[in-house]
Order: C-alpha cells, then sequence, then structure tokens
C-alpha cells in the first residue's frame, strides 16, 4: 500500500534496445506499444495470476486494448533503462482502465490512459470479468492515480 492507502502500481522494466529505435538511435514511437502490451501481460501473470498462454489458450479470452490516450513528454533513447508504472483507475463489467506512466531515471517519458476488455475469442465478444478476476482487478484499483506531477514536468 502507498501512503495514501491505495495499493501500490505495478512495476515493471524494460532496456531500450536497439531494435526498438530509429537511425537516430530513439525509440520509434510504435515501439512504445509493443513495450506496453509486454508489460500488460507480465502484469496479468504477476498481479492477477492469468499468464497470457492460458489466457490465449484453454480460456479462449483476450485483452484487446478499445482506447488508448498517450502523451510523450521525452524521447528515450538507446541503452536507457525504463520503468513503466501501471495503475488501475476503474474496473468495469468486461473492462479495466489503466494509467501508465513510463520513466526514465525519475524524467517521464509518457504517460498513457488505456482501456483493456476482457473478450471470448471465439464469438469476438466483451465477456464479464471472472469473480476471481474482477476480485484481484478491484483490489489494486488506485483512488488517485498518481502521475499529476509528472503531466507537468517539462521535457529536457
Amino acid at each position: 500500500m502507498t501512503e495514501n492507502g491505495s495499493p501500490k502500481p505495478f512495476v515493471a522494466r524494460r532496456m531500450v534496445e536497439f531494435q526498438h529505435c530509429d537511425p537516430a538511435a530513439i525509440v520509434f514511437y510504435p515501439r512504445y506499444f509493443e513495450m506496453l502490451n509486454s508489460v500488460i501481460e507480465e502484469w496479468f501473470a504477476a498481479r492477477n495470476n492469468l499468464p497470457f498462454r492460458e489466457m490465449h489458450g484453454a480460456a479462449r479470452r483476450g485483452i484487446p486494448t478499445v482506447h488508448i490516450d498517450i502523451t510523450f513528454k521525452a524521447p528515450s533513447r538507446l541503452g536507457d533503462g525504463l520503468q513503466f508504472e501501471i495503475q488501475v483507475r476503474k474496473v468495469g463489467g468486461s473492462s479495466v482502465a489503466l494509467t501508465t506512466l513510463c520513466t526514465c531515471e525519475g524524467e517521464t517519458r509518457f504517460v498513457c490512459d488505456h482501456t483493456l476488455v476482457f473478450m471470448d475469442l471465439d464469438t469476438g465478444r466483451p465477456k464479464r470479468w471472472t469473480d476471481d478476476l474482477r476480485r484481484r482487478l478491484s483490489a489494486q484499483v488506485i483512488t488517485q492515480v498518481e502521475t499529476e506531477l509528472s503531466h507537468d514536468r517539462p521535457c529536457a
């Protein structure tokens, strides 16, 4: 728990590799979305007890992104160590609203508000969260998303 009583955000780290960069050795923005998806996959396995191999395999479920709003604050470069913090804002019947903060050594690189929807892979339709998933997701809701200070920090 944080000082205000909210659960701690999920934290994952990624190193910026050559494959993520354009010829200027700066992260090519679509690669951030690949990293973000990788972090979400890690979060589902670690915090929600549902690895993608099980979700997409035997369970025949998926969690596509249905909304994404991202603000880039500063570039990331080859060799940077990025920290991603996933904060759960709201849990709906079949959706979850997240804020992900990406930083490097305390500097905000981007802030992303996104919504995922739990769906049936066979029908392509939304599916209500299972009781276990709803309980796990709801336990992670952060009462005050803690990115306000980062939103206002100017780019270097």
